[in-house]
């Protein structure tokens, strides 16, 4: 059994970021169906996209909300950097804030777990 921490850093300006977050979003749920111990942490700019995959007309809603149980959550500091804190919050998104008011990527591969970043 795999460990698995998917990091997004990808904003939502971008068509190829789309790719990024569906990428993401489908590596966490293979890993699910397969058993394995794994997170989603949205950071940086990626924290834009809670609010838009919350949205149940956005067409990557159903897998967001798939894997929506291995959400480990979001950068508090940058949720609050890009204006989203309330929506992130409404959405039932956890914040993280282990380091500084970031998410600890150093304690997530001090325990074990693969670092995947989109």
């Amino acid at each position: 059994m795999a460990k698995i921490s998917v990091v997004v850093l990808a904003g939502t300006e971008q068509h190829s970021d789309l790719a990024r977050v569906l990428n993401a979003l489908e590596l966490t749920k293979e890993a699910m169906e397969a058993g394995d111990e794994v997170e989603l942490v949205f950071d940086g700019a990626a924290v834009s996209w809670i609010p838009e995959l919350a949205n149940p007309d956005h067409k990557l809603h159903p897998v967001f909300e798939a894997v929506k149980p291995r959400v480990a959550g979001a950068c508090e500091f940058c949720a609050g950097a890009f204006d989203v804190k309330e929506e992130v919050r409404e959405a039932g998104v956890a914040f993280l804030s282990e380091y500084e008011g970031h998410p600890s990527l150093r304690s997530r591969a001090a325990e074990g777990y693969q670092i995947v970043t989109f």
